[in-house]
């Protein structure tokens, strides 16, 4: 869920005053205005919950409840946390902010904490937002709309080319700032971009690569309204070099446009995935009580 404002909370996404010297400036966070992003997910060691006494049980779930309220001081600037299904993990957490010390502090404090004495970590991503090399420029943008048959300057492709210039700033703030959507389920995945002989993307013309990433947003964009997407970027951060979040209206509709996508040319042939965590949006109460933590 995203942070809701709270006067007294550091604000540590502001934007630099004018006056402010460089040094004040955290060299942390990214140069193009984004945000670092982690993915955590854990598991609670069952054994070690069911020798705790109630008080203790109770400590663990006061732990939870107060180091993952996303209105706390302490918070990241987005965290949400989720349910996870399956076996890969009993829950889960996504963090945005400027600067990733704040982010990786939810994770110490969280197993410092009385809770740490039964969480076991599991999977997790490192990653910053971007916005994409394939996000095409409103010159770019009327340069596509020619090759697909609207005449330049007419009236239909001024209209085309306003429209988009209009909603191009938005589009990329939410790139690098994201809300996190109001839908209930949500799945993870890191993926990767082949490098493979006679199928190495990293080989293929600029012009080339926006073709076939243009075909895939299209793909995608059949779903507003149903899915909303968070795309971010683990290069030499991380094994996998982006990830991808998915949230969704109904759990079918996740299922449905990952299958869908895969037949596009830049998923069928250059894209490889790694393991998918799925779950559903739950604040800390419905997470402590769907997991058992108290007796």
């Amino acid at each position: 869920m995203n942070r809701p404002p709270v006067a007294d909370r550091p604000n540590h996404n502001a934007a630099t005053p004018a006056n402010q010297s460089a040094e004040d400036v955290n060299p942390l966070a990214p140069d193009d205005g984004g945000w670092h992003c982690s993915h955590l997910y854990y598991s609670f060691d069952r054994v070690a919950l069911n020798a705790m006494a109630s008080v203790q049980r109770e400590a663990v779930a006061r732990a939870l409840t107060e180091t993952l309220d996303p209105a706390a001081a302490h918070a990241p600037t987005r965290l949400q946390t989720q349910i996870v299904s399956g076996h890969k993990a009993d829950f889960g957490v996504v963090m945005l902010n400027a600067d990733p010390l704040v982010i990786d502090a939810i994770h110490q404090r969280l197993m410092a904490s009385a809770a740490g004495a039964v969480l076991r970590p599991g999977y997790s991503f490192v990653s910053v937002t971007e916005i994409s090399e394939y996000v095409p420029s409103v010159e770019g943008y009327g340069k596509r709309l020619v090759s697909e048959g609207d005449e330049q300057g007419s009236p239909a492709y001024n209209a085309k080319l306003k429209a988009y210039s209009d909603r191009l700033e938005g589009m990329n703030r939410q790139r690098l700032t994201p809300e996190l959507p109001p839908y209930p389920a949500v799945c993870f995945y890191p993926m990767n971009k082949k490098r493979k002989v006679g199928e190495n993307w990293f080989t293929l013309s600029k012009e080339e690569r926006s073709r076939m990433m243009g075909e895939h947003a299209r793909s995608g964009m059949a779903y507003a309204g149903k899915v909303s997407q968070l795309i971010t970027v683990g290069l030499g951060m991380d094994d996998w070099e982006w990830g991808v979040t998915l949230w969704g209206a109904n759990p079918k509709y996740l299922k449905d446009i990952v299958y869908e996508m895969r037949f596009d040319e830049a998923s069928a042939r250059y894209a490889e995935f790694g393991p998918f965590l799925v779950g559903y949006v739950a604040d800390t109460a419905q997470l402590i009580d769907h997991c058992r933590v108290r007796r």
